[in-house]
Order: structure tokens, then C-alpha cells, then sequence
């Protein structure tokens, strides 16, 4: 079994920036590729960015490429999602995942999932 527990949401205004984290736990963390993914209301959750196992491949949707940073610490077994140039757009609930492949952005497609954090950004 695996535990995934995400922190760091919160209200932020339009063009402010936070940092999500992952805490992974009952799992070889190191050997496992890891996702993010929000749903926002009335929308089906949908892929954000993933990393491989290694930390050497990520993969962004296109709405977030260039603002938003996947990163891993192994050693801390803990994934972050840094979020820049926040957007109204951009308010959902995020979730970790693993169980997955990095590149596969299906929500079908990943086994574990955290509780998610909810982000809102005001306009």
C-alpha cells in the first residue's frame, strides 16, 4: 500500500506563485514515477505534469508548460509542483499520483492518488 499526502495550497492572487508537495510513504518511492493532476469544478481531472522515477524526464499539459516546475527528492521521498504566473484558470484541486508512467497523462492510466489540496487564485 501507499500513502500520499499533498500540502501547500491555498489563495493566491493572479500572477503569484506557490509550491505544492507530495509526501510518499509504503512504497519504493525511488522506483516509481510520479504525477500531478487537478480537477477543477463541474471538469474532469486532467494531467498537470509528470516526472519519472529518476528525475532526469518530465512532461507538462500545454496550458502550464513554461510557468509550472515538476521536481522530486528522493532522498526526502517528496515531489513538488512549483507554480508561477498563477492564473484564475488554474484553480482546482491538485492531486498526486503514482503507479503510473510519467508520459501517460489518463487519470485511468495511475493507481495511488493523495487526498489533494485545493489552490484558488483570485482574479
Amino acid at each position: 500500500q501507499v500513502q500520499l499526502v499533498e500540502s501547500g495550497g491555498g489563495l493566491v492572487q493572479a500572477g503569484g506563485s506557490l509550491r505544492l508537495s507530495c509526501a510518499a510513504s509504503g512504497r519504493t518511492f525511488g522506483n516509481n514515477d510520479m504525477g500531478w493532476f487537478r480537477q477543477a469544478p463541474g471538469k474532469e481531472r486532467e494531467f498537470v505534469a509528470g516526472i519519472n522515477w529518476i528525475g532526469s524526464s518530465t512532461y507538462y499539459a500545454g496550458s502550464v508548460k513554461g510557468r509550472f516546475t515538476i521536481s522530486r527528492d528522493n532522498a526526502k521521498n517528496t515531489v513538488y509542483l512549483q507554480m508561477n504566473s498563477l492564473k484564475p484558470e488554474d484553480t482546482a484541486v491538485y492531486y498526486c499520483a503514482t503507479g503510473g508512467l510519467a508520459y501517460i497523462p489518463a487519470p485511468k492510466g495511475w493507481d495511488y492518488w493523495g487526498q489533494g489540496t485545493q489552490v484558488t487564485v483570485s482574479s
